[in-house]
């Protein structure tokens, strides 16, 4: 029996989460420079369409393959009936309709689930675009999205995500991360950690952008970047809260913290920047939007909204300070993903051990063991991470290639990739 209400739920909150993607793309493509525009933004374009059609081919089954997967997962492992049998025309589609018609515990259809999840698929993917922007070749990037999607962010998503709970709430099956207790309720560690180690692999693998230098590059569209921020927070109270996969108190946990985390980060991030910098910005009042989202992704349901808003504070002061690491440290991480999300998500993960409610944080009396888990877990998703997606781009690199040239980088790689303009302010039939 389907309960229409959790089902509408899940599905909204997806279309949220979705949503975030394009948001992503305005900003992103309002911090680069206006003759590279449509690239950054079509980075973003193409993780939706490879990564939705690579999960419903076998995304999906890879991450809630066998009797884990507290949402109804399959039998189904890398799209084939089964682990040894192997029946190629089903793929995971077979998985998926089967789903549509049987109802999970919260009265949802697996299909619901199966949709939300591969929304944060997307995301996680568009997410390490901003460190090579201004530099990349579109095919290359397609390429690299999905064999990173396959080899990196699947797996990793399956330690996270899948897990069944039992009687007293516990995990009792899944993947080896929660089974181990790490909290992650909507993706600190499978998303932003595994994004930003990502993008300093790839940083580091296509090298500095001509002229790179701190203030060498400026936003050519604030009002687009603080439009992106905007459409991101909107689509995160789906993200964060539309992981409880039901309209309850849990939910609504997650939702307050999504808007008073985000809100305290604002303005750290901008007492940061004007002790620094001597000016608070629009893009540093969107940067700290976006980083006290990050922060407060896999604990939005484990604080109190006070806790919520001092990890807000923290993330949007460390994250403000961390942006300046690629210059001390020579690295060109093009939009700041690795000071952003790979910080925020380590800062937003590393909360939780400390100041979780419900006896399980530090001060809650909860000891080290959390903490200790929760930095194990971060540990590992950032070694494995920018392991592979380092190799992934060294091999992209050294056969096809992965870099525009440096003459289409300077002039722009809008006309020379994609044969558009973002913007033409004079038509020249006239």
């Amino acid at each position: 029996m389907f309960d229409q209400g959790n089902t509408a739920y899940v599905l909204i909150t997806a279309a949220m989460v979705l949503l975030m993607t394009p948001g992503l793309a305005f900003f992103y493509g309002g911090l680069v420079k206006a003759k590279s525009v449509i690239s950054m933004m079509m980075l973003s374009f193409g993780a939706i369409g490879l990564i939705a059609v690579l999960w419903v081919l076998y995304g999906y089954s890879m991450v809630f393959s066998g009797a884990a997967g507290g949402a109804g997962a399959t039998e189904h492992f890398i799209g084939i009936d089964g682990v040894i049998g192997f029946d190629p025309t089903l793929f995971s589609l077979n998985a998926l309709v089967d789903q549509a018609n049987s109802a999970t515990k919260a009265g949802y259809p697996g299909l619901a689930f199966a949709a939300f999840q591969a929304t944060f698929a997307i995301i996680t993917v568009a997410l390490i675009s901003g460190a090579i922007a201004d530099r990349a070749k579109f095919g290359a990037w397609m390429v690299f999205a999905g064999v990173w999607a396959t080899i990196v962010y699947f797996p990793v998503a399956s330690w996270v995500f899948n897990f069944t709970l039992g009687k007293d709430g516990s995990v009792v099956d899944g993947g080896w991360l929660a089974r181990m207790g790490l909290i992650d309720f909507a993706g600190g560690t499978a998303v932003h950690i595994n994004a930003g180690s990502a993008g300093l692999a790839l940083a580091l693998v296509l090298g500095k952008r001509v002229g790179f230098a701190k203030g060498a590059y400026k936003p050519h569209n604030p009002p687009f970047v603080m439009l992106g921020a905007g459409l991101l927070w909107f689509g995160w109270f789906g993200f964060n809260a539309g992981s409880e996969l039901a309209a309850d108190g849990t939910a609504s946990i997650a939702f307050i913290n999504t808007l008073a985390a985000p809100a305290a980060a604002v303005l750290g991030w901008l007492v940061v920047e004007k002790l620094k910098d001597g000016k608070a910005t629009s893009v540093g009042a969107a940067s700290g939007a976006v980083a006290g989202l990050v922060a407060i992704t896999p604990a939005c349901a484990a604080l109190t909204p006070f806790w919520g808003m001092v990890l807000g504070v923290v993330a949007g002061a460390v994250c403000c300070l961390a942006i300046d690491l690629k210059f001390r440290l020579g690295f060109d991480d093009s939009l700041d993903v690795v000071g952003v999300h790979l910080i925020g998500g380590i800062v937003g993960t590393l909360f939780i051990g400390v100041f979780a409610y419900k006896g399980i944080g530090l001060i809650y009396g909860g000891g080290f063991h959390q903490l200790g888990v929760q930095a194990l877990a971060a540990l590992v998703v950032m070694v494995y991470s920018f392991a592979l997606a380092y190799a992934i781009g060294w091999i992209i690199q050294k056969t096809m290639g992965f870099r525009v040239t440096n003459e289409d980088e300077i002039a722009g790689i809008d006309t020379a990739v994609h044969g558009e303009e973002g913007y033409v302010l004079l038509d020249e039939r006239v």
